[in-house]
């Protein structure tokens, strides 16, 4: 029999999505399933985005840019000015989701072999990009006693070798939610240059801050031009995770040139998700102050009624829409696999994400899971209700 390749045997399993055929099943016998697995809103696309597909009038989808229309990447530009970051259409590459962009900053800026340094507990697929591309990931712990807080600058220090190319962080965090201050960011720009490496910073949760905090870009920082490539996608901005459009930002000329070449060998970007984003750049600042307000309600209610249950605990999120939470089971994977196939209340259970899998280190996160607030406040309060019901019968 032919053999797999020893990149696709490495290749991780998603923690958000393997246990999709076991809540399948359970929806087979007629269970509820509450989805705190995955990071799927359920607000509204802005009406604009899709009213731009619906009355397209196109006679032949064509292929678009491979590095997306002048007219959109010159919005996208527009868009970034007014959250006070200083680009050129010229900066910026577009890509089939946020995903294709991480790939494409892989394959530009590193080789096989090469290490990228990332705080933990990280979004899991970091772990895929960089077996895509042969890339040893460098995990420095961040911690839920500091809230995740970026961990002190002399443990990147300690860590960075000849083959340490970058520096990758999620701001504000995927698990963890929480948002870098101007000043962990000023640490993170000083390393990176005395060490002349890449800063790699994830910001498509940007619009998504709480508690009077402000999203600080690494390409708002002075000095940082040939250092700092920014990821981003219209994903969670607007709603619209289907549309797979992403984008990397960076000022640095020979990392955007090298990435046209990998986005000109995928030849381009969907052109109907593509007309959706550049329409959905129109959508009005009253759109996100009414999710924003909407997520901290969800925020608020979600942590309230996890501390209200015995031996749990939980980060709170400055930014984006999930949180990590530590429960009282030695194996979190267990748990989240018994309450889809073993566990109902009233005929009705939830979906976690284990959070071992957001972290590279081995035996970190066993117990921990990460819960995404995208249900609406009443659903979110049922969902730990079940959580709290779950965790008295598995531990009895």
């Amino acid at each position: 029999m032919p053999a797999i390749s020893q990149k696709g045997t490495k290749m991780p399993e998603s923690p958000i999505r393997k246990l999709v055929p076991f809540a399948e099943d359970a929806k087979k016998r007629g269970t509820k399933v509450y989805h705190l697995n995955i990071g799927q809103p359920d607000i509204k696309t802005p009406q604009v985005a899709l009213d731009a597909v619906k009355n397209c009038d196109i006679d032949v989808l064509a292929y678009a840019r491979s590095e997306g229309s002048e007219v959109y990447r010159s919005k996208l530009a527009d868009y970034y000015a007014k959250n006070n970051i200083q680009v050129h259409a010229n900066n910026i590459v577009v890509t089939t989701g946020g995903s294709e962009a991480l790939l494409f900053t892989f394959g530009s800026i590193m080789d096989a072999g090469d290490e990228v340094i990332i705080p933990e507990p990280f979004y899991a697929n970091y772990n895929g990009f960089s077996t895509a591309s042969g890339v040893k990931v460098i995990p420095v712990i961040s911690k839920m006693d500091d809230n995740f807080a970026l961990p002190p600058i002399e443990e990147f220090e300690k860590l960075i070798t000849p083959k340490t190319k970058a520096i990758l962080i999620c701001n504000p965090g995927n698990p963890t939610g929480y948002l870098y201050s101007k000043d962990e960011i000023k640490k993170l720009a000083t390393i990176v240059k005395k060490h002349d490496l890449f800063l790699i910073a994830d910001e498509v949760y940007r619009e998504f801050t709480y508690d009077g905090l402000a999203h600080y870009s690494v390409l708002q920082e002075e000095g940082l031009e040939e250092y700092a490539i920014v990821i981003d996608s219209v994903s969670k901005r607007y709603s619209m995770c289907g549309a797979r459009i992403g984008c990397i930002v960076s000022k640095n000329k020979n990392v955007t040139q090298t990435a046209l070449k990998f986005a000109q060998a995928r030849l381009s970007p969907p052109t109907y998700a593509l007309i959706a984003s550049e329409a959905a750049l129109d959508t009005p600042q009253s759109y996100f102050d009414a999710v924003k307000e909407e997520y901290v309600d969800r925020r608020n209610t979600l942590i309230s009624e996890l501390q209200k249950i015995n031996g749990v605990r939980v980060a709170t999120p400055k930014g984006a829409f999930y949180c990590i939470a530590e429960l009282p089971v030695e194996n979190a994977d267990d748990f989240a696999q018994w309450l889809l196939e073993e566990f109902h209340l009233d005929n009705e259970t939830i979906m976690v994400a284990p959070a071992a899998g957001f972290y590279s280190t081995k035996g970190l996160g066993l117990n921990q899971v990460r819960i995404a607030y995208v249900l609406n406040k009443q659903d979110m309060i049922r969902s730990v209700n079940i959580l709290k019901a779950a965790l008295e019968t598995y531990n009895a």
